[in-house]
């Protein structure tokens, strides 16, 4: 693998930060560079919605934006340390324009080779909830999506693998960050009794996960279940108390639209609290 190529979104929020701090942890002494993209507010086309509201006498949100981004870029700098002492490189950079556009555009015209967001919100009724930014850019970025919570050290890995050429990839993908962490890392299949799949096909697409894993010099304990793959991946999350979910994007029913991801992996990024790398070909267009 050639050096890797890492942006993460950052912005004002406490989340975004330790998104940057995780990520950091998750490649030290890692052949990787990480860059924290900001995305300020437009001055200009916040002056021009002020000047449409009648009677008032709008300030000039110039010094308070740019006040801000000084804020936001010694942020960064503090957090960027964790990556300097795991010897990555990591530099903050400014841009005008709203955050998803911006992310989107600098993963595509810069190369990279995964986004990483951090994220809060809860509901007591409905779990989790994700913002318009986060949503935007799972469906729309043509890369791998890794999607933090909180701060925890990379011990327990869980791989949701249905045997589908994405999640293939995705181990592949995995296998070189983890190498030198060397967490445990549990490979779970569900078996789809909805979709009528047998006892014979849930095993050999286990141990192929298995096999695959170990010819990329991890030891990995495999798991199987059986009914809907969502249900059941978080409910090992739970009793497996994991660091990071892995899955990919979509299974073995692709999407129409190629960029979008599954309503399955959708919904399992929204309803866990824990770190979630959603796996995307970059060059699969």
């Amino acid at each position: 693998m050639s050096r890797l190529k890492v942006l993460v979104g950052v912005d004002r929020s406490p989340e975004s930060h330790i998104a940057l701090r995780y990520v950091c942890h998750l490649l030290e002494h890692f052949d990787a560079e990480v860059e924290a993209i900001y995305a300020k507010p437009d001055v200009d086309m916040i002056k021009l919605q002020q000047f449409d509201v009648p009677f008032l006498k709008p300030k000039d949100p110039g010094e308070t934006i740019e006040r801000e981004t000084e804020e936001v870029r010694g942020q960064i700098m503090d957090a960027c340390q964790v990556c300097l002492a795991g010897k990555v490189p990591c530099e903050p950079k400014i841009v005008v324009g709203e955050p998803a556009e911006v992310i989107l555009e600098e993963a595509r015209s810069g190369d990279y080779d995964m986004i990483v967001l951090g994220s809060h919100g809860h509901s007591a009724l409905k779990g989790l909830i994700l913002g318009t930014v986060h949503s935007k850019i799972l469906h729309h970025a043509n890369r791998p999506v890794l999607i933090v919570r909180d701060l925890r050290e990379v011990q327990r890995v869980l791989v949701a693998y249905r045997g589908s050429k994405c999640d293939q990839e995705a181990l592949e993908f995995l296998a070189p960050l983890l190498e030198r962490k060397k967490p445990h890392i549990t490979v779970l299949h569900v078996r789809e009794t909805d979709k009528g799949e047998s006892e014979e096909f849930a095993r050999a697409c286990t141990m192929l996960g298995k096999e695959t894993l170990e010819k990329l010099g991890h030891s990995p304990e495999v798991k199987e279940a059986a009914g809907d793959f969502v249900d059941e991946t978080l409910k090992e999350i739970i009793s497996g108390n994991y660091d990071l979910l892995v899955l990919g994007a979509y299974g073995h029913d692709r999407p129409r639209i190629a960029k979008m991801i599954s309503d399955e992996a959708l919904s399992i990024v929204s309803r866990t609290t824990r770190p979630v790398l959603v796996y995307r070909n970059k060059n699969d267009n």
